[in-house]
């Protein structure tokens, strides 16, 4: 038996400790099965140079748990190691074999996962003690079992086994116990190994006999059972496969593999590029709903198929955190930390990539099937608005087929609505005007007078509106949006046309000084205005600046936009009936001041403004005037 102590090479250390910080303990079993794949893999490189002669048909990786031991055991039937390679790689931390390995066999070893040495000691976060039982390819090399307790001492004997290949057994810890359970670790292999690619085995499982020539059982009948090897994951994924060999089923399918009892995509987008970075991967465009729920942390990240993580805003954009799927890339580090990720020039690369490929493929969308890109747009909206607002490329490759929706249910693209509405919404500055609602039936009264006026009335009702709005303003010249409510209909696009008031000199101001005193509103905050005799007798009305400075607070701050916070203002249709022929004329001062009021309420319940106990007032008023 030979003793000795392992070798820390500070040199090698120190740069791995910056780049390896494992916060989760479970990352051991990922780490050791990519170990376990790499070594399956240099066999099958070993092989196909004619080096290595046995067969590599069967190849695979097996997790074995055994509770009454205390062990967890993961095997692999790849090239093992010598004595004298578990003396280097195992006792010298940070050497790694890969990179040796990797420059030996550059034009062979794009499937080597390991590129830093460390990972293996990992096993110690979870294991008191650790095996090692390892026989190599190597024709006339013995067997050895290399076993240490996490200290620097260790011990290297002869030992057996059966076949070339690895045994790593982990001794674990009564405080990590739980790593010893079953359905711990099928979660984890779930979880670190589900595409890996070579099969990984974890016990067994029942499935029905198939018998060749024999028609099929009855369906009440018991199918006869046999136990056969559980491989636990898909070594040959979609993403892997040739775009060109795949239907729209295979991807749908892969969907429902990655994210069961979802709703179906929309459509995807398959990644395949191998310069200047290598990347592979499949993207899903899923049903938003008109939310930002934003179901983020749905792209999965793999490094050769094995899984790094479901956080990816250092990889991709923020607003293409809402699609689904997955992405593969050998050049994005397997351990690095947030911020060198995002100065990392590969990963740059590819943020760029990625974007530029979901633009290509909305205009592919938008040209081959204009009408069924509209019919998505409630869905696909709120993500290229997202991309517009937040990304300066995006924008510009997509703003051709962004979409604008009346209330009508007509879409435009941004081009066609401003030229649509040019003529008759050119204001006097020769700015034109976008009229817009929230809500067509919050807002009915205010729609319709818009309409009624010839104007076009567009619905802006996704959550990222506000934002997209402002964007639009800034990117185009001489455009303005306004929301119905955000003026009397006379100004929404002011053409500086001025109209006369039916009221005198005398009878205006008796209007004013009523409204001002009995609902004790600011003179500067009441207007009263020449306005057609069909449009209501009073309306609340907040400037479009003042609403968004409001609403863009209030998402700051989580609350949802309101129309009762802050400043508004009241406007009194001087031409409407009930304000210059009957108002003006009441003789008494109880009834002149309960119908201002009454009026001045109808204008609040029209902005959904009177609540509570002013609206029962308000009831019991109205109930009082139709029985006079």
């Amino acid at each position: 038996m030979e003793q000795g102590q392992i070798s820390v090479q500070s040199e090698n250390i120190f740069p791995i400790i910056k780049k390896f910080l494992y916060t989760d303990h479970e990352i051991f079993l990922r780490e050791l099965i990519s170990n376990a794949v790499d070594a399956t893999q240099k066999l099958k490189t070993l092989s196909r140079r004619g080096e290595y002669k046995g067969s590599t048909d069967q190849l695979q990786i097996r997790v074995e748990i055994d509770k009454e031991a205390g062990t967890l055991t993961i095997s692999d039937d790849g090239l093992g190691m010598t004595r004298e390679e578990v003396k280097k790689y195992l006792n010298q931390l940070a050497l790694s074999s890969a990179n040796e390995f990797l420059e030996k066999y550059k034009d062979e070893g794009s499937g080597i996962i390991g590129h830093f040495g460390l990972g293996f000691y990992s096993a110690f976060m979870v294991a008191k003690k650790v095996e090692v039982v390892t026989q190599s390819w190597q024709e006339g090399a013995e067997a050895v079992r290399w076993t240490c307790e996490g200290d620097p001492a260790y011990t290297l004997e002869e030992a057996s086994r059966d076949s070339v290949g690895t045994d790593v057994i982990l001794h674990v810890t009564d405080e990590e116990k739980d790593f010893l359970e079953e359905s711990t670790i099928a979660s984890l292999l779930d979880k670190y190994c589900k595409f890996l690619s070579v099969p990984i085995q974890f016990g067994m499982k029942e499935v029905p006999v198939v018998k060749e020539g024999e028609e099929a059982e009855e369906a009440d009948e018991e199918p006869e059972m046999q136990e056969v090897p559980n491989i636990v994951n898909n070594t040959d994924p979609l993403w892997k496969k040739v775009p060109q060999d795949l239907k729209d089923e295979d991807y749908l399918d892969f969907y429902d593999e990655l994210y069961p009892f979802s709703d179906q995509p929309l459509f995807w987008i398959h990644l395949n590029i191998d310069y200047p970075f290598n990347l592979t991967g499949i993207l899903y465009f899923p049903k938003i709903h008109n939310q930002l729920e934003v179901q983020k942390n749905k792209i999965q990240l793999y490094s050769n198929q094995v899984y790094v993580t479901d956080e990816v805003k250092e990889i991709v954009p923020e607003f293409l955190t809402l699609l689904h799927g997955v992405i593969d890339s050998p050049d994005i580090p397997l351990n690095v930390s947030r911020s060198a990720l995002q100065s990392d020039r590969n990963v740059k690369k590819i943020t760029g990539y990625i974007s530029r490929k979901v633009a290509e493929k909305l205009k592919e969308v938008f040209k081959e099937d204009r009408k069924e890109f509209e019919n998505k747009w409630e869905d696909i909206g709120v993500f290229i608005k997202y991309g517009m607002v937040s990304e300066d490329k995006f924008y510009d490759r997509i703003k051709d087929i962004a979409l604008l929706k009346n209330t009508e249910n007509e879409y435009f693209t941004i081009e066609e609505y401003f030229d649509k509405v040019k003529e008759n919404q050119t204001d006097k500055n020769d700015v034109k005007v976008a009229i817009y609602t929230f809500n067509t039936e919050a807002q009915d009264s205010y729609v319709r007078a818009a309409k009624s006026y010839g104007y076009d009335v567009l619905l802006m009702d996704q959550v990222l509106d506000n934002h997209f709005i402002q964007a639009l303003e800034y990117k185009w010249d001489q455009v303005r949006f306004v929301r119905v409510d955000s003026d009397t209909v006379d100004k929404l696009v002011d053409k500086g046309e001025e109209k006369e008031v039916a009221l005198s000199e005398n009878e205006e101001k008796k209007v004013k000084e009523l409204f001002t005193s009995v609902l004790s509103i600011d003179d500067n905050n009441l207007d009263i205005r020449a306005l057609p005799s069909d449009v209501d007798p009073v309306q609340i009305v907040k400037p479009e600046f003042m609403r968004r400075m409001e609403e863009m607070q209030q998402l700051q701050s989580g609350q949802l936009p309101g129309l009762d916070l802050g400043m508004y203002q009241v406007v009194v249709n001087g031409n409407h009936p009930l304000i210059a022929k009957k108002l003006v004329n009441m003789r008494s001062e109880e009834k002149m001041n309960n119908f201002t009021k009454y009026l001045y309420n109808l204008a609040l319940l029209n902005q959904n403004m009177l609540r509570g106990e002013k609206l029962t007032e308000f009831v019991k008023q109205s109930l009082e005037y139709a029985t006079h």
